[in-house]
């Protein structure tokens, strides 16, 4: 096919599946229209992708062809008295930050990776550490082009009928190719943070915790000790913070090492995770209150660089789960237990809560309730047998899993986990496709 080339080097972030794809990397977006012909016309269809931090298959298009879209990276328009930006699907949200903060805004909604590209925040409809104030990145966004792969353009905006806005907000990449984005940014008066951390010994004081702070504080979240076990189960540090109401609207441009290789396969075992874990706990559990900048607080990983190698080269599988409020503090207990009693875990464990704030994407994950987030090593049929057994706390309780994070997710439990799954497919594009999708088509 003309402007693509076979790939085998694509890998989404969790390193599991290798596939090979047909890929192009168009610089302007006049050259979209061919290659999107083309890579429909060809295998398995056509997907567009960005960054490749999806942690699964969602990103991929194994035997089929793919546009990356990190080239389409250039901004249109900025009002700098309103905060509306408006870029190509291939900037990221940290290029967007390099514009926004010296002119007093910030994303509402940012992931825990700010390397992620617009088109991408919108396909998997991000969430982050406020949730229960702003919902999911969708909310903010105004208006996308979609390029259909039956060569129309469509702008397609909040006010949509048709349904199309609902289906492509986490309908991940599969209702066309977003080219253009319009976006709300939020005001700051300066880009620190002021936070409190405070540590807690069990599952019930994390819940009372968040119910405390969601009143209070805009930015919620907790680390939490997945391999403690006994009176120990479900301790963690508690994390609540606020912008800061003054101070300097600088943008971080620090940087810190890389993982130039993939670590050995038994680096990350129970004894150096627990070992990592206490010292953690004990440390970094220590009641503070701070103020810091903005990366440290939303992108503690980004400062080190291919980090994933750490997890050895049969890469990881993270699992990201939420279960409802009525059964969430039963459901983590059952889910750390089963954790813990396994001996796999990661050193970075994140529990939140998600506030009621409505989604307003057929397909996206966050609902009201508690999420889990987690990354285990694969170690083959072992983590496997895992993960199945979480599916089936998750699956009793009512919850559903994250489709960004997976890389082995059941179809029938795709199915349970999205009850809009009927009404989000007549807006599918039959020229697009992912390995992801066609998974859950088994």
């Amino acid at each position: 096919m003309t402007g693509f080339a076979p790939r085998t080097d694509l890998l989404s972030w969790g390193r599991t599946p290798r596939l090979p794809m047909q890929v192009a990397h168009p610089a302007f977006r006049d050259q979209l229209d061919g290659l999107i012909r083309a890579g429909a016309a060809g295998n398995h269809g056509l997907l567009a992708v960005g960054k490749l931090r999806s942690y699964g298959d969602s990103c991929l298009n194994g035997d089929g062809s793919a546009i990356e879209m990190a080239g389409l990276e250039r901004f249109i328009s900025f009002d700098r008295r309103t905060g509306v930006l408006e870029a190509e699907a291939g900037v990221t949200l940290a290029e967007i930050l390099r514009v926004a903060i010296p002119a007093g805004y910030f994303l509402p909604v940012t992931p825990g990776t700010k390397f992620v590209t617009l088109g991408g925040a919108i396909a998997n409809d991000v969430h982050g550490k406020n949730h229960h104030r702003a919902g999911t990145f969708g909310r903010w966004v105004r208006q996308f082009s979609l390029a259909r792969t039956d060569g129309s353009q469509q702008v397609v905006g909040r006010d949509d009928a048709s349904g199309l806005f609902a289906a492509t907000i986490g309908g991940l990449g599969l209702t066309g190719v977003i080219t253009r984005v319009t976006l709300e940014l939020m005001p700051i008066a300066s880009s620190r943070i002021d936070l409190q951390t405070i540590p807690f010994g069990r599952l019930s004081e994390f819940f009372s915790l968040a119910a405390e702070s969601e009143a209070s504080h805009d930015y919620t979240v907790a680390w939490i000790d997945c391999l403690a076990q006994g009176d120990k189960l479900g301790r963690g540090i508690f994390t609540r913070a606020r912008p800061s109401s003054d101070g300097e609207l600088r943008v971080s441009n620090k940087s810190g090492p890389s993982v130039p290789i993939d670590a050995p396969g038994f680096l990350l075992n129970r004894l150096t995770l627990s070992a990592f874990n206490e010292a953690y706990y004990r440390i970094a559990g220590r009641p503070r209150q701070a103020s810091v900048s903005y990366d440290p607080f939303f992108y503690p990983l980004d400062a080190i660089g291919g980090w994933n190698r750490l997890y050895g080269r049969r890469g990881f599988y993270q699992y990201q789960s939420v279960v409802p409020p009525a059964v969430a503090e039963a459901a983590t207990t059952e889910m750390l237990r089963t954790i813990a009693s396994a001996g796999q875990g990661s050193f970075l464990a994140v529990l939140k809560t998600f506030g009621d704030v409505p989604s307003p994407g057929l397909l996206s994950f966050p609902m009201q309730g508690t999420t889990l987030a987690l990354d285990f090593a694969n170690r083959g049929r072992s983590t496997l047998s895992l993960l199945d057994k979480l599916d089936a706390i998750v699956r009793e309780a009512g919850g559903r899993l994250y489709p960004a994070k997976d890389g082995r997710l059941p179809p029938a439990m795709f199915r349970a986990g999205y009850p809009a799954l009927n009404q989000f497919t007549p807006h599918m594009d039959p020229g697009m496709s992912s390995t992801f999708w066609r998974r859950m088509q088994l």
